[in-house]
């Protein structure tokens, strides 16, 4: 795999077909070592968001334990990392899933929101001694930008019966939620947090960890969230108050802001059409936050020279269905039309994931560039955000 400083210089001497991703394992390891150094308690990484190799080798080595949500997340985790801690943290699990990841892969952790699932776990195991079992409770997305409250968790008239339950079977009690994705305030977790105390509370038990999932944001245009030293004080202060043990630890499950900005997607405009711009990738690529979401990825042209003057874009990608778009608006230079190539960053959480083959398009090449991410949550370009239209030509 060619290193390249930037995207710039990627395709000024690649000039690529199709769409090229911009590998950035510098970004992860700085989002590591910032969870590592400022949140209190341990941090299992959400594989989901980017389930890449180079991503859980690095996150390995910087001593993360993973939040696994399938056997082939799991099986994969435990080849790359041997030695990591794995929660196998989806409430609904396979028999088979279960038993293979206890008696062959060594998990030890699992979460559950029904009394159902808490039987199926305690016969796949063989009604094992030694098990960390996390109680989900269905909590309160408003704050967020993604909703993650409906599928999942044990509501209030549940919660305390199960937690009971649990703790009668369990070595370790935990409980955990999760808030939504990008929660735009820190406040979204201090009201899971009440939530789980008053279940702790009329459940009458001990509970050894609470875990606090994931919902830490990521920067991208127009949700640009207060600073993540704000959600860890919160966090940090509300756990302090909470009716716990003192031995009792507290975790965490970031995904996104951990991987959001450790690549990029370089696109190449193959089409344009007054103000929508025809693009090699797209909602079935790597684009699907973009099409169905919404999202407005930060962009910029890589040109040597660029008309000062933007516009607001939509963009179409290859595929043959009207599905395929992404509304915007992408600000680029107004002159911008077929050839030119586009960077499209920030793109590593739910990029490369959910890329498909659809319409036999999903083919990516793959290079590591040394720059910065276009815009971050960790240090001062979280305040001085990269102007989107600036080339790599400009920056030297």
């Amino acid at each position: 795999m060619s290193d390249y400083h930037s995207a710039y210089d990627l395709v000024s001497a690649v000039k690529p077909a199709g769409p090229v991703f911009c590998q950035r394992p510098h970004a992860v390891r700085a989002a590591a070592r910032w969870f590592r150094e400022n949140f209190p308690g341990r941090c299992l990484y959400a594989v989901k968001a980017n389930p890449s190799p180079w991503v859980i080798t690095i996150l390995a080595e910087e001593g993360y334990s993973f939040d696994v949500a399938s056997l082939d997340e799991a099986r994969r985790v435990r080849a790359l990392a041997p030695e990591a801690m794995l929660g196998f943290m989806h409430p609904v699990k396979a028999y088979e899933a279960i038993r293979e990841a206890y008696f062959d892969l060594g998990i030890r952790t699992f979460s559950l929101d029904s009394l159902s699932e808490l039987q199926k776990i305690m016969a796949a195991t063989d009604n094992a001694q030694d098990l960390t079992l996390c109680v989900r409770l269905r909590v309160s997305s408003e704050l967020s930008k993604v909703s993650l409250g409906a599928k999942f968790g044990a509501g209030p008239d549940e919660a305390s019966i199960l937690l009971a339950a649990v703790r009668q079977k369990a070595e370790r009690l935990g409980i955990c939620f999760h808030v939504g994705s990008q929660a735009m305030h820190p406040g979204a977790f201090a009201a899971a947090m009440d939530l789980a105390e008053r279940a702790i509370v009329e459940a009458g038990v001990i509970v050894d960890i609470l875990d606090v999932g994931g919902g830490f944001p990521a920067p991208y245009p127009g949700y640009m969230a207060p600073p993540l030293e704000d959600y860890v004080a919160m966090i940090t202060a509300r756990f302090g108050e909470l009716l716990v043990a003192s031995n009792c630890e507290l975790w965490c499950e970031p995904g996104r802001a951990l991987s959001a900005e450790s690549m990029s997607l370089v696109v190449r405009v193959e089409a344009r059409r007054g103000h929508e711009l025809y693009i090699n990738d797209g909602v079935y690529g790597a684009l699907f936050d973009a099409g169905q979401l919404g999202w407005t990825y930060p962009v910029r042209l890589l040109r040597p020279r660029i008309n000062p003057s933007e516009t607001g874009f939509s963009f179409y990608g290859p595929t043959c269905d009207d599905y395929d778009h992404m509304k915007g608006p992408f600000y680029l230079p107004s002159d911008t039309g077929v050839g030119d190539y586009i960077e499209i960053g920030n793109i590593g959480a739910y990029g490369a994931a959910m890329a498909t083959r659809f319409n036999g398009f999903g083919a990516f090449e793959e290079f590591l560039v040394e720059d910065a991410p276009m815009l971050t949550a960790y240090g001062r370009m979280a305040q001085l955000p990269v102007p989107f239209t600036q080339t790599e030509e400009n920056n030297a």
